[in-house]
């Protein structure tokens, strides 16, 4: 059912620093992600499926490679008021950039005056995950919430590196800290776990726009909704519910599929989301119909897998690998291939991310690596065994160890 009386805003300005050099050239929602999917498809695939039309996207550091996607990828119908509009920092304002995710929103208040909608959604456009937004719309409606926030269940082990929610036994926020240092109360019957918050928000739409209005006008403020809007609207008693994510059903869910949710921020973490969808049965299922992940769609022909003379064999294993890819006499195993990869004779890639236009030359040898795009990889290379000898060579390797090749590096 169409959510006609409702705007959506995702906020997908963001600079990604802590997946440098990934997003060197690139905002972070527009990060490849699962070989032909970029990080922003999964929430803009939430709310189409959710039956939300109505998307702005607000977007801001160096954007260029998400507008192109969005623009080329995600076209709706205009005839029945249904459109996903990019939204440019325009400094409407004052003479600012965006000062933080509640500033974003104020800059950009005229597109709510102009829809009029009944409710706001204001999401983050950088994490993998499924959802029914409209069990969550539903769920404010019944409360009669003001302001609902969505949060997943984590280990209070894990608290201090989130934001994390208290709540009362009616599930109503009582309290929100950032990254406490100390033991945060556990969530309803269950004492050890907390409640992190998603960075997903509904609102109705007047208190969204006096809350933005009156922290615009405080001079000390991070124009945060975490930071400063919410605590503001906690103190004036404003009626705050907070969704349990862990309880979302979507079409198809498998039970593996219940409550995942990765906030792929940092190079590790990032490498793991993509390791974890070549398991045989993995918690984000890519292929099912029920819940469809669109994206644009390449126009290569298939991918290839040619030669099998002696050592000379061209193969997977344990490896998705994208349209327009050539295996050719080399072997991946555990591998994430995007578009119009060329794997040549002889070599080995194990573990890694290759991304669109990387050719892997005769007799390399490549683990736990990320090799970004356009990227072509001399015969003899090895990539991903010696720690000093990547750094030496300008790469950034993780605290775990992922090498990670930047765009368009010669080597």
């Amino acid at each position: 059912m169409a959510q006609d009386n409702t705007l959506v805003m995702i906020l997908a300005g963001g600079e990604g620093k802590r997946l440098y050099p990934l997003t060197k050239d690139r905002a972070k929602p527009a990060v490849p992600f699962g070989g032909r999917y970029r990080i922003i498809d999964f929430v803009l695939n939430n709310f189409i499926n959710s039956g939300f039309y109505k998307i702005k996207v607000l977007t801001q550091y160096k954007s260029d490679s998400l507008n192109k996607h969005i623009s080329r990828g995600w076209a709706l119908s205009p005839h029945i008021n249904q459109y996903i509009d990019l939204v440019p920092a325009q400094m409407r304002t004052g003479g600012a950039w965006y000062q933080g995710t509640a500033d974003a929103v104020y800059q950009n208040m005229f597109h709510i005056n102009d829809e009029d909608p009944k409710y706001v959604c204001v999401f983050g456009g950088d994490h993998i995950y499924k959802m029914d937004v409209s069990q969550m719309l539903h769920f404010h409606k019944k409360n009669n919430a003001d302001l609902t926030i969505s949060a997943i269940p984590i280990p209070l082990s894990e608290a201090s590196e989130f934001g994390i929610i208290e709540v009362d036994d009616n599930w109503r926020l009582t309290n929100f800290v950032e990254k406490p240092q100390y033991p945060p109360k556990p969530m309803p019957n269950n004492p050890d776990m907390c409640l992190a918050s998603m960075g997903n928000y509904i609102f109705k739409k007047d208190i969204l726009l006096d809350a933005l209005i009156e922290d615009a006008g405080i001079e000390n403020s991070n124009h945060d909704f975490g930071k400063n809007v919410i605590p503001m609207l906690l103190n004036q008693g404003k009626n705050i519910y907070i969704y349990n994510f862990y309880s979302n059903k979507f079409a198809g869910m498998t039970e593996a599929e219940r409550g995942y949710w990765r906030d792929v921020g940092c190079v590790d973490a990032y490498w793991q989301a993509n390791m974890d969808l070549l398991v045989a049965n993995p918690e984000l299922n890519l292929y099912s119909n029920k819940w469809p992940l669109r994206t644009f769609n390449y126009n290569y022909p298939p991918a290839k897998f040619i030669w099998q003379e002696g050592d000379r064999i061209g193969m997977a294993t344990n490896s998705m690998v994208s349209e327009g890819c050539i295996v050719s006499g080399g072997i991946i195993s555990k591998c994430v291939l995007s578009p119009k990869v060329r794997i040549n004779s002889y070599s080995q890639v194990t573990e890694s991310i290759l991304m669109e236009d990387v050719n892997v030359g005769r007799y390399s040898e490549i683990r736990r690596a990320i090799i970004d795009k356009n990227v072509s990889i001399p015969p003899y290379t090895k990539i991903g065994f010696n720690r000093e000898e990547d750094e030496k060579r300008g790469f950034y390797v993780s605290p775990n160890g992922v090498t990670v090749v930047p765009k368009g590096a010669i080597l």
